[in-house]
């Protein structure tokens, strides 16, 4: 974990999938860490998106049969996805007039995506945003949180969003 030396910025790292629990995760920190304070922010914001790695191109059928036309449009679908949710992240940001920004898009698992994310860009802080799973369907699906919280090498935010709003 690096400090801030010489006035640099630290680095906050965001995670941003395609769910609302990310978009809010991200507006949430905008109106905390970034708007109130222009272009003073405390920290540098990298935002992060793990994009699922294809499925490897072997079928039933064996190499090359159904791989050749199916996996080519799930690869498309995926990288799709992933500037769908970039442009999305760009969208907010401009919205709460924080320009200074990095978006990535990184292929793999979101845990070790995150994790390395952190590692290299030397992050004071990660933030998620909470899908709200009860505990059963953490310890079925695993919680990327979960796993962050205890292996990302700097302080880790999990932002929920309130079941009730007055």
């Amino acid at each position: 974990m690096a400090s801030s030396s010489c006035g640099e910025k630290r680095v906050m790292v965001l995670a941003m999938d395609e769910h609302d629990h990310s978009n809010y995760a991200l507006e949430w920190t905008l109106d905390h860490f970034f708007t109130p304070f222009g272009a003073d922010a405390p920290y540098n914001l990298v935002i992060i998106n793990a994009k699922p790695s294809p499925p490897p191109a072997v079928t039933m059928a064996g190499p090359g049969v159904l791989g050749s036309e199916i996996f080519p449009a799930v690869e498309v679908q995926l990288k799709f996805n992933a500037n769908q949710i970039v442009e999305k992240a760009k969208q907010i940001c401009a919205s709460k007039s924080v320009d200074e920004v990095t978006v990535e898009v990184a292929e793999g698992d979101a845990r070790n995506v995150l994790c390395d994310a952190v590692e290299r860009h030397h992050a004071s802080i990660l933030v998620m945003g909470s899908h709200g799973y009860g505990a059963i369907k953490r310890a079925v699906l695993g919680s990327v949180s979960d796993h962050c919280a205890r292996h990302a090498q700097c302080s880790v935010m999990i932002v929920k969003r309130p079941k009730f709003r007055h």
